[in-house]
C-alpha cells in the first residue's frame, strides 16, 4: 500500500521566489533565510518521495471571489506556473498524479469531507515557492521537479475559513485515503503558509516571534491541543494572514501518530526546524517530521 513517510511545513512568501528567480539568494538580506533550507534540500535528495501532496492556498489566481472552494484537490496531469501579475515564475511545469489524486478525492468525500475536484488550474507561489525551497532552483525548460505533486488548495483568504480542528481531522482522512491506495508509494504531505504576518490595516507588518515559536512547539509535540487553537487566536496573535497556519495542521493530522483525533502512536522524528524574520514583511517557519514505524506486537 501507499504510505505517508514524512511531512514538511514551510512558509511560501512570494518574495522568496522572486529572490531566487532574480539571483539574490546570496545577498546579505536573503542569505540567512536560504541557509536555513540547505539541510532540507539535501534531505529531499536523500528521502525523495514518489508523490507530494502539497497543501497551499491560492492567491486569487486559480480561484476568485466568484468561486472559492473551502478545500480543492487537483486531479490533472500537469499544472502550469501562474502569472500573478508580473509573468509566470521561471520554474518547471508541475506534473500531477491523477490516479492517486482521484483516489484521495473519492476516499475523503466518502469520509464526509466535501472536496472540489479541479481538473485544470495554474499554480501560484503558494505551491511553487515551497518546491523551490526544498528542491533548489530548476531550469524552467529542461529541468523537472523530483516527483509528481498533488495540489490541495485551502481557502484561508475569504471568510468563512476552515478551523484548525477541521483541517487536523481532514489530514487524518487524507492519510486513510493514501493507505488504501493499492500501490507501493512513498508519499510526503506538505503544509505551507504562515507564519505571523499581516499585509494591511493598522497592524500591517505585524510579526510575533514568541507566539510563532510557541505554536510550532505545540504543533510538533502536542498537535491535538494545537488543533484546538481558536480562530480568533490566530488573528489576534499572528495577524490576519496568520490563519494560513491551519494548513500546517492538515499535514500534521496526516502523520501516523494521530488516530481518532488523538496522539496514540510513536511521535514523529523531528529532522529539522528553522525560524527566521523577516522575509519581506513575514516571519518564516520551517519543520520536517518523519514518521516512526510502530513496533509489531
Amino acid at each position: 500500500m501507499a504510505k505517508i513517510t514524512a511531512s514538511v511545513f514551510t512558509s511560501h512568501v512570494p518574495a522568496i521566489g522572486a529572490a531566487m528567480d532574480l539571483g539574490k539568494t546570496q545577498e546579505d538580506y536573503w542569505k540567512p533565510l536560504f541557509a536555513g533550507y540547505e539541510f532540507s534540500k539535501q534531505w529531499m535528495k536523500d528521502n525523495k518521495p514518489d508523490v507530494i501532496i502539497l497543501v497551499f492556498n491560492d492567491h486569487a489566481t486559480a480561484f476568485s471571489l466568484d468561486m472559492i472552494p473551502t478545500f480543492a484537490i487537483g486531479t490533472a496531469a500537469q499544472y502550469l506556473p501562474a502569472d500573478e501579475g508580473w509573468g509566470p515564475r521561471p520554474v518547471p511545469v508541475v506534473k500531477g498524479h491523477p490516479e492517486l489524486a482521484s483516489h484521495i478525492a473519492h476516499s475523503v468525500i466518502q469520509q464526509d469531507f466535501d472536496l472540489t475536484i479541479v481538473n485544470k488550474m495554474d499554480v501560484d507561489h503558494g505551491l511553487t515557492v515551497p518546491l523551490s525551497l526544498m528542491c533548489g532552483e530548476q531550469d524552467p525548460v529542461k529541468g523537472a521537479w523530483p516527483c509528481p505533486v498533488i495540489p490541495f488548495a485551502v481557502n484561508v483568504v475569504q471568510y468563512p475559513v476552515p478551523s484548525g480542528q477541521r483541517c487536523f481531522n481532514l489530514g487524518q482522512a487524507i492519510r486513510k485515503a493514501v493507505e488504501s491506495y493499492d500501490e507501493d508509494l512513498h508519499v510526503h504531505i506538505w503544509g505551507t503558509g504562515g507564519m505571523s504576518h499581516q499585509l494591511q490595516g493598522a497592524r500591517a507588518g505585524l510579526i510575533n516571534r514568541e507566539w510563532d515559536n510557541a505554536w510550532m512547539d505545540k504543533m510538533i509535540n502536542d498537535p491535538v491541543a494545537c488543533a484546538a487553537t481558536p480562530h480568533i487566536n490566530y488573528v489576534r496573535e499572528a495577524g490576519s494572514e496568520g490563519i494560513e497556519l491551519v494548513m500546517w495542521l492538515i499535514a500534521r493530522g496526516a502523520m501516523s501518530d494521530i488516530e481518532g483525533g488523538q496522539a496514540t502512536g510513536p511521535a514523529p522524528l523531528l529532522r529539522h526546524r528553522f525560524y527566521h524574520v523577516p522575509a519581506s514583511n513575514t516571519a518564516v517557519g520551517h519543520v520536517i517530521l518523519e514518521n516512526v514505524e510502530k513496533e509489531s506486537p
